[in-house]
């Protein structure tokens, strides 16, 4: 069974109104679904302590219902509250990139992509893969965006589901097999 199908929907998203800007147990359980676990002292400072009082802080500076080939390049620029947001949770003990990648995309899936080792291994390391990631989706004219959003009809999901999303699955299922070196 492929769990990741409930990322970004479990409990009704980590995007709607009432939860938007802070962490939930909900969230901590959508980020299971793409196989990985916040560890839980930290789970516990998310939905309980300091650390979740400063990601409110940041996630209230971050836009909700953005794509992210409509934003503007700040939003996602080193030093903006999302890079922040990212930084504090990457520099927590036993969470890393990716874990803080997955938690940011659960809060905001149509503005933060999932950057995980498979997204590494088939783009590479990007000196700023937000950035670089909303650059592409703009260029001609947002044909890569557009491009997304058809395969997503061509698959019958709803439109719920972000075109990053499709990004991040269209990635995963090309990717090679497991045991596959990256460089």
């Amino acid at each position: 069974m492929f769990t990741g199908g409930r990322f970004e929907h479990l409990a009704g998203g980590g995007e709607r109104q009432q939860v938007a800007n802070r962490f939930t147990a909900e969230d901590l359980i959508a980020v299971q679904t793409l196989s990985v676990t916040v560890p839980a002292p930290v789970a516990l400072d998310l939905l309980e302590g300091p650390l979740g009082a400063q990601l409110s802080e940041l996630l209230r500076n971050i836009p909700t219902g953005t794509d992210l080939a409509d934003a503007d390049v700040s939003v996602v620029a080193e030093g903006s509250p999302a890079y922040q947001a990212w930084t504090l949770l990457k520099n927590q003990h036993r969470v890393g990139f990716v874990i803080a990648g997955k938690l940011l995309a659960r809060k905001r899936p149509r503005l933060l992509p999932v950057y995980d080792r498979v997204v590494r291994c088939a783009l590479g390391r990007p000196l700023s893969f937000w950035t670089e990631l909303r650059t592409a989706l703009r260029e001609n004219d947002g044909a890569l965006h557009h491009r997304l959003l058809d395969l997503r009809q061509s698959a019958g999901l709803p439109q719920t589901v972000s075109a990053l999303r499709v990004a991040d699955v269209t990635v995963w299922m090309a990717h090679p097999a497991p045991g596959h070196r990256c460089p």
